[in-house]
């Protein structure tokens, strides 16, 4: 009965969303609609709040040593699964600390490329790139992000040598890219696709295995390198141990809110598929992706910055 009565009572005050990026990128938009959904159904306040900084790893911490009370949740995407072989000592276990609530969207990525770069397509890029090894500069999100563990995939099947210039989140690289500071990015939906449909910027393809909604005359990576498949998938996670009656409520909701037509319609604007299931759903998902991503990691000998 204490159970069940504290879970029918949360939340009874606001609760903490630890977005571990610098604002303005996917994660940060989409979590933002989410927490607005949150607020509105279950009558508190649902905050943001941006941690970046270590890779996602200190505002990921911060979330691990939380209590496990429901008061502090974790916007959980790419970087949680790649870090967990990316750095070789952490102050916490991801799949240990983190219990899975919900997944959310599932965004892919866009191989954008500045205009002033003399290609137009993904095979006319890795020919380019083949002729001018190590001269073109690959922005990213940072280590570890989706726009960087994409790029550094797609140099691999493609055996090019690109220049990873790794920024503090999208935000910070968008202005680069725009400006012509650095020729290519695996940038995130949410945010970007604007930029191609004015002719800021030139979408090559998308890096999901099938074409994105948002930009359907866009092909795909793996049109040109069969078997590439790389998307972004973004969730809430809360400290190990939190009840299990307030993990239900959370995942119901945010379920609920993935069903919802405007919400979805406002994902699918973004560029977004939704991604609804159940917690273990999403576990399993993060278990895949950990292991997908060690791979590239150990084959490209990535390391910290």
């Amino acid at each position: 009965m204490p159970r069940m009565a504290g879970a029918q009572s949360y939340p009874s005050r606001p609760v903490r969303i630890v977005v571990p990026i610098a604002a303005g990128g996917g994660l940060d938009i989409t979590t933002r609609l989410m927490g607005q959904w949150l607020s509105e159904r279950l009558g508190q306040q649902f905050v943001v709040e941006n941690r970046p900084g270590g890779g996602s790893n200190i505002g990921t911490e911060a979330v691990a040593r939380a209590p496990a009370d429901g008061y502090t949740l974790l916007a959980v995407a790419i970087p949680n699964a790649v870090n967990a072989t990316l750095y070789d000592k952490l102050n916490y276990n991801f799949i240990r600390d983190i219990a899975p609530v919900a997944g959310t969207v599932r965004v892919s990525n866009i191989t954008y490329v500045h205009p002033s770069v003399p290609v137009r397509t993904i095979a006319e890029l890795v020919a380019y790139a083949k002729a001018n090894p190590g001269k073109i500069n690959m922005a990213s999100a940072g280590n570890g992000t989706s726009s960087h563990m994409a790029g550094e995939l797609f140099k691999l099947m493609a055996g090019i040598d690109m220049v990873h210039v790794p920024y503090r989140g999208q935000g910070a690289a968008l202005p680069d890219l725009l400006g012509g500071q650095v020729q290519v990015m695996f940038a995130t939906t949410p945010g970007t696709t604007e930029f191609a449909a004015t002719g800021k910027l030139r979408a090559l393809a998308v890096t999901t295995a099938a074409r994105a909604e948002a930009l359907p005359d866009v092909p795909t990576v793996a049109d040109t390198l069969p078997g590439f498949e790389s998307s972004n998938w973004y969730g809430v996670g809360a400290p190990a141990n939190t009840p299990a009656g307030i993990i239900d409520t959370l995942n119901k909701e945010i379920n609920a809110g993935l069903a919802d037509p405007k919400l979805r319609a406002r994902f699918a604007d973004l560029g977004a598929a939704v991604m609804p299931g159940m917690p273990a759903d999403f576990g399993k998902l993060i278990a895949a992706e950990t292991e997908k991503w060690a791979k590239v990691v150990r084959a490209a000998n990535i390391k910290p910055e």
